[in-house]
């Protein structure tokens, strides 16, 4: 008798009422928790991150990341936990308090580029080059124009060609 008083009230509810419901609680929903936007690119906070299987500590560490300043890409969030991926497309998730908005670019291997990698003093390829860079070497981003990228590498700061490094997005204006 219950159950039907309850079927009875549940055909009142549009269908479409209880689905869009569900995209709310959906934890891979594309907006994000925090308001920022998904995908976007952040550092790690500290030289130990733990990045784990699932987004909460009961899950278990799949990667220990040891580099401070580290670029990793936000992919999705679900509650203070970030789904994060790195430059050789390494997925986990990683607690927000141990991410810094931060912009930091790494430079890809050299089979992704093809010529080689230098720091110039302006962002032209006849610009004087202040230091060769090795792949793998990752720097503070300063600023972006359309094919050049200012970055920091301790102790020398330069132009390297926006092609060269994983850390900004194609198009992404960057200014400081």
């Amino acid at each position: 008798m219950a159950s039907d008083i309850l079927l009875k009230k549940l055909k009142n509810i549009p269908l479409a009422l209880v689905f869009s419901g569900l995209v709310f609680v959906s934890p891979g929903h594309s907006d994000a928790e925090s308001g920022l936007p998904i995908p976007r690119f952040v550092s790690l906070k500290d030289d130990r991150v733990f990045a784990r299987a699932g987004p909460g500590d009961q899950y278990p560490i799949n990667w220990v990341y040891l580099r401070k300043g580290f670029p990793v890409e936000v992919i999705d969030e679900f509650d203070h936990w970030r789904l994060i991926r790195d430059v050789d497309n390494v997925e986990g998730w990683i607690h927000s308090v141990m991410l810094s908005g931060k912009r930091f670019a790494i430079v890809l291997q050299k089979e992704h580029v093809k010529d080689e990698l230098k720091l110039h003093r302006k962002p032209e390829a006849s610009s004087a080059a202040i230091a060769k860079i090795e792949a793998g070497a990752y720097g503070k981003l300063l600023d972006c124009t359309k094919t050049w990228c200012r970055i920091h590498f301790e102790p020398y700061r330069g132009w390297i060609r926006r092609d060269q490094i994983w850390g900004v997005y194609p198009g992404e204006r960057l200014t400081r």
